[in-house]
């Protein structure tokens, strides 16, 4: 009889390294080329129920390393001869496409291909790519029920299945898709189910399709590193540049990381970093080996203090020192914001995670918030007054401390015989603070008055495409309750 216990509970993790958990030779040389090196701490408690076999439901927000937890486990326990042997379900496209290239990355020396099956593109080539051989279907629910009821997949048994982020799912109005999905799948697997939160609708939805199941919760504070401050700064789409330079000279970063989309922006933003005078390189795919590993060495060794990279850098990267990590566009999804952010605040070391956003990416960055359970400060980018005074500050306490040689006072006596000594250091002084000009404008971002408008008009239109929707539903005689009546039709019918 199935039992949920509605209490989550933590056990110490016990494990230190991936060679702990007795994977196969060909997995770990996949985590290794992926830069894995300690487990989380929901791979150090989920894998070895997994591996035992267990069902398993576990709470953790994006970002705690819950997709290599179960794909690992499962890849682990693959035989490679039986066609499709792992069903992931999720609940976006885009999701689906990055559970599917993680998994690819790690199982590719175990030959584990995946294939991903999501609307919008033609049935055929989707078919095409799991009858090649895919030992793992990373799926939506709409077009794999899709397959399913029109019979498109043969010899669909999979002997694991994982149910990612359900609770998403549930506000997506999945739900109904996902219990009759299961009337499809075989009685006899392994079923794995992720959530951030565990709403009731998730609890009854666990209890009809896991047997006897072990519990694995990662708590918010265990997401993202404590020792990492994180900001939040709202610009206008034009104010990229002035912002991440007028920043960089606010903040003067010792060494930091600007993560950017797209690797020809990776080369635009590095580009016009070097001719404003900062030590600044790029990173990205296309580059040849040869050039990625000249550029990483010269990060770490510190002949380079600022590196502009895609996603390419998040993982991987072991570099101690990054106190600044530049979200130039806020990422893509929620677990790239994590492991981006994640390259700061290392080894005990404070860090300072930084992100741009404009009015209409508010919706991304509220997302961001809540799947990985964080908390980011609204900031404003410093004004040319502020910065010049900040470094004057600077200069002062530079000044105090600085050592005197033998050269200066040889220096100082040949100034001496043309010039007072008072307009000696008015001249030095003017010097040195035009080494530290500032470029841009005076205000940079959005202010708050400005800010506080935009957000209610934004406020306003979401309240009113929301009624307009629950108008419309109505007016067609649609309820959830009429869903799940239809949908219990097409069951008892099938």
């Amino acid at each position: 009889m199935n039992h949920i216990d509605e209490t989550f509970y933590q056990q110490e993790q016990k494990y230190e390294s991936f060679d702990d958990f007795g994977f196969k030779d060909s997995l770990i040389e996949g985590i290794k080329e992926a830069g894995f090196r300690v487990p989380s701490p929901i791979q150090s408690q989920a894998i070895p129920k997994i591996l035992q076999g267990y069902d398993l439901v576990g709470q953790a927000h994006t970002g705690t390393g819950k997709t290599a937890a179960f794909g690992l486990s499962i890849m682990n326990m693959m035989s490679l001869d039986r066609g499709v042997e792992c069903l992931i379900i999720t609940p976006t496209r885009e999701l689906a496409t990055q559970v599917s290239d993680e998994l690819f990355s790690l199982g590719r020396f175990s030959g584990i291909k995946t294939a991903t099956v999501y609307g919008g593109q033609s049935y055929s080539r989707q078919l095409e790519r799991i009858g090649r051989g895919a030992q793992i279907v990373v799926a939506t629910p709409g077009r794999l029920l899709d397959m399913l009821k029109s019979q498109k997949l043969k010899n669909f048994n999979p002997r694991f299945v994982v149910l990612d982020e359900a609770d998403e799912m549930l506000d997506m109005g999945f739900l109904d898709d996902i219990k009759e999905i299961f009337t499809y799948l075989p009685k006899r697997r392994q079923t794995l189910l992720f959530s951030a939160t565990m709403p009731n609708p998730i609890k009854l939805l666990a209890k009809s399709i896991l047997i006897e199941p072990q519990f694995v919760t990662i708590t918010k504070s265990e997401t993202t590193n404590k020792d990492i401050k994180q900001l939040y700064y709202v610009i206008e789409e034009y104010e990229r540049d002035v912002a991440i330079t007028r920043l960089l000279d606010s903040q003067e970063p010792e060494k930091s990381i600007i993560f950017c989309r797209m690797k020809k922006e990776v080369d635009r933003v590095s580009t016009m970093l070097i001719g404003r005078g900062y030590s600044a390189k790029g990173l990205h795919g296309d580059m040849d080996q040869r050039q990625r590993e000249d550029v990483i060495r010269s990060f770490k060794s510190n002949k380079l203090n600022i590196l502009v990279a895609t996603d390419v850098a998040a993982r991987g990267l072991d570099v101690t020192g990054v106190t600044h990590v530049f979200n130039y566009h806020i990422p893509f999804d929620p677990e790239s914001y994590v492991h981006r952010i994640g390259r700061t605040g290392r080894a005990g070391n404070k860090g300072i995670a930084i992100t741009f956003v404009t009015p209409l990416e508010f919706k991304e960055l509220a997302r961001i918030r809540k799947k990985v359970g964080t908390t980011m400060e609204h900031s404003y980018i410093p004004t040319v007054k502020d910065v010049q005074n900040a470094g004057a500050k600077k200069l002062i306490e530079e000044i105090k401390h600085q050592q005197i040689n033998n050269e200066a006072t040889q220096i100082l006596s040949a100034l001496e015989e043309d010039m007072d000594l008072s307009h000696i250091s008015f001249k030095l002084i003017s010097m040195l603070l035009e080494k530290k000009s500032v470029d841009g404008p005076n205000k940079i971002g959005i202010d708050a008055t400005k800010l506080k408008k935009m957000l209610e008009k934004l406020s306003k239109e979401k309240n009113t495409k929301e009624k307009y929707s629950r108008n419309r539903g109505k007016r067609r005689g649609y309820s959830s309750s009429s869903k799940k009546v239809r949908s219990s039709s097409r069951r008892s019918r099938g």
